[in-house]
């Protein structure tokens, strides 16, 4: 997770992590609200469907989605990266 980013959006993975850009500030919990917002969007699931498990004042997080399965996860997210990538034409 990076705060302050200029715009709100899924990056990509790195390693075995996600990396997410937001706007908010790591400030009185802002950035996790958003985070949240922005894995539930990609996800489709209700922001509820969505806690963060570990991490909360780090930057390196680990998050529970309630009623999907880590292949749906792996899959919708796979989706959501594809149309937030820009398109390279090298």
């Amino acid at each position: 997770m990076t705060p302050r980013a200029a715009r709100t959006a899924i990056a990509g993975i790195r390693g075995q992590a996600l990396s997410v850009r937001l706007t908010a500030p790591p400030v009185e919990g802002a950035a996790n609200r958003e985070l949240v917002i922005v894995l539930a969007r990609a996800l489709a699931v209700r922001p509820a469907a969505v806690t963060i498990a570990a991490g909360r004042h780090g930057r390196h997080k680990q998050v529970r989605i309630d009623g999907l399965d880590p292949e749906s996860v792996r899959a919708r997210l796979g989706a959501a990266l594809c149309v937030d990538s820009p398109t390279r034409h090298d």
